[in-house]
């Protein structure tokens, strides 16, 4: 028996820490004993049924998890391998891993990078990984340290705190926005050059702008984005993976082709593998460890549920890393 986050839908919602057992777990050929998992937007979305995230029931929330393998019949596999899981699909539509236990597939495990412990994999978790795919993708663009400012959106949330973290050791000069002024000591620490308030970029306006940002790191999307492109400089790109402020995206074509600019979509939940293991392998090399501290706040399963809400409610700085 293991205590799980479980989501019912019979027809009421209804969220709760309850014990189950082996035979609640969906098909897989890896189980693994689930030692830290964490809380994501999407988690939070999903735990507080405020968007149509779980796509079966009963679900178990989750969509990462870090862990070692207990049994397997996958090739890839062995008892006692450490491991990581994000995304897939787990804690939507296969049962995840706010719990004891998960049961996945092989094909969805990244190998946990010696660099890290279960719980410092947890504190970047998704969010972090995110954070590292948007650096691949503006580096497959071309950006190169040195090259201006760069813009992170959303900063003191998930995304924004690890990819502060990371464009700083890579030498780029970062400029958070965000709408907590009191977290600008936070935010420096991480190596934030410099802050401004994200009302700056949150309203309607002008579909050009002055040039100002070498790249944008942008989890928020809406006005923010389309303002964030419309000030990014000839030839520079953003990479959007987050919808905090909303799903449309009111700007021109202008910057675009006037600017040659590029938005670059960045999804973690289905990217490939080989992308996969380059992202973690790069956060084991650019990511201070030291920060993960800074960036998360360990709680128990048992306050997951309550730690949700507050996430939604944008109460949440960094990272909460819940133990299993």
């Amino acid at each position: 028996m293991f205590q799980a986050l479980v989501l019912e839908k019979n027809p009421d919602f209804n969220a709760a820490v309850r014990e189950v057992d082996d035979a609640f777990l969906p098909e897989g050929d890896v189980t693994v004993d689930i030692e830290y998992s964490t809380l994501n937007y999407k988690d939070g979305l999903a735990i507080t049924n405020k968007s149509p995230v779980v796509r079966s029931w009963p679900m178990v929330a989750g969509i990462d998890g870090a862990g070692t393998v207990a049994e397997s019949t996958s090739p890839r596999w062995k008892k006692g391998d450490a491991i990581i899981l994000n995304g897939f699909g787990v804690g939507e539509t296969h049962k995840g891993c706010l719990a004891g236990r998960a049961r996945l597939k092989g094909e969805w495990l990244v190998r946990r990078p010696e660099t890290f412990s279960a719980r410092q994999a947890m504190a970047i978790g998704t969010a972090g990984y995110t954070a590292m795919l948007c650096v691949l993708a503006l580096e497959r663009h071309g950006l190169k340290a040195g090259a201006g400012e760069v813009l992170v959106t959303g900063a003191t949330g998930g995304v924004g705190s690890v990819a502060i973290a990371l464009l700083s050791k890579l030498g780029h000069t970062v400029v958070a926005a965000t709408g907590k002024a009191s977290e600008e000591a936070y935010l420096r620490s991480l190596g934030a050059a410099s802050i401004i308030d994200r009302a700056e970029l949150s309203a309607p306006g002008k579909q050009m702008q002055k040039e100002r940002w070498a790249a944008v790191v942008d989890a928020v999307g809406s006005h923010t984005l389309a303002n964030a492109c419309a000030q990014l400089r000839y030839g520079g790109a953003a990479a959007a993976c987050g919808l905090a402020q909303g799903l449309d995206f009111p700007a021109s074509v202008a910057p675009f082709i006037l600017r040659s600019i590029s938005l670059l979509g960045v999804d973690s939940v289905m990217a490939p593998m080989a992308r996969r293991e380059e992202a973690w392998s790069r956060l084991a090399r650019d990511l201070d460890p030291k920060l993960l501290e800074a960036i998360s706040t360990e709680i128990p399963l048992a306050e997951a549920i309550g730690a949700a809400q507050k996430l939604m409610a944008g109460q949440v700085r960094g990272r909460y890393v819940v133990k299993t």
